[in-house]
């Protein structure tokens, strides 16, 4: 799978609800809950350990990005990280 269909599956993958004038905020949902709620914890203790998602994480803070949108979009890059692995069949690369 895509990056993009692998965010939807895991429900990472943000939606737009938007009609005629009004626009509202991009919201996450659908696919399987269980799994966001594992990639969730997940990228909670990425930011913290993992260096280059540490960084990725205070770039996106930094930037002006809500802490909860940078640390969804951590789980995004961590289940993109995951994909690439079992697609090329590697192990974890330590930082």
């Amino acid at each position: 799978l895509n990056r993009r269909q692998i965010a939807s599956l895991a429900g990472l993958a943000p939606f737009v609800r938007q009609s005629g004038r009004w626009k509202g905020r991009s919201k996450i949902g659908g696919g399987r809950t269980a799994l966001r709620a594992a990639l969730y914890m997940a990228a909670l203790s990425a930011i913290r350990c993992h260096t280059k998602l540490k960084l990725f994480y205070r770039h996106l803070v930094s930037a002006g990005k809500p802490k909860m949108v940078a640390l969804i979009a951590v789980a995004r890059k961590l289940i993109t990280i995951l994909n690439a692995m079992l697609r090329d069949r590697k192990p974890w690369q330590p930082a």
